[in-house]
């Protein structure tokens, strides 16, 4: 078994150990150091589960050249920081097949849970909109049925709205996603 705590390392090495750690443990690279990611509760994964779902809906019916990645692909923020969100959408050309990596979602999902709260809704925040293809973060709040919605302007600033209700318009990609609240799990 490998060791749980490596030393610091960029995030190529960073993947490289990750892909030979036994199946079922997660981990996350940030700032060069390691951090493992809890086992999930059921609200958690059902709850990610529905907003993948969503999102592929509405790209498939938008007919947008986009794809919908339920987690375990990893986003590279920089040389030493990848993290592994709970569901992204990229456009454009798709990766080679054996991508486990990229470094240009459009949207950014992360469903929140106890032991990822701060992170989620701080360094993530910060990190996913140093990447310039990143247009839309959703923090997705599962005990009060919310989605907290970063969208990056024209002019770069983030701005910040809950929306619990309706139809989310994601733009760019063009997406119009109904019933990507998460239902009472």
């Amino acid at each position: 078994m490998s060791d749980p705590s490596p030393a610091r390392m960029t995030s190529d090495e960073f993947i490289a150990w990750a892909m030979e750690q036994p199946e079922g443990r997660r981990y996350e690279l940030v700032a060069g150091e390691v951090v493992g990611v809890a086992p999930e509760r059921s609200a958690h994964t059902l709850t990610k589960f529905d907003v993948a779902r969503r999102l592929a809906e509405a790209v498939e019916r938008d007919g947008l050249a986009c794809e919908v990645y339920p987690d375990g692909m990893a986003v590279e923020v920089d040389a030493t920081t990848t993290y592994e969100p709970d569901a992204l959408v990229r456009c454009g050309a798709p990766p080679s097949p054996d991508a486990v990596k990229l470094n240009d979602p459009i949207i950014v999902v992360e469903v929140l849970s106890p032991s990822t709260r701060a992170r989620d809704a701080g360094a993530k925040l910060a990190d996913y909109f140093r990447l310039p293809s990143v247009h839309h973060y959703l923090i997705v709040r599962t005990e009060d049925r919310a989605i907290i919605h970063h969208a990056r302007n024209a002019d770069g600033t983030i701005l910040t709205r809950i929306v619990r209700e309706g139809t989310l318009h994601l733009d760019p990609p063009g997406l119009a996603v109904t019933g990507l609240f998460p239902a009472a799990h």
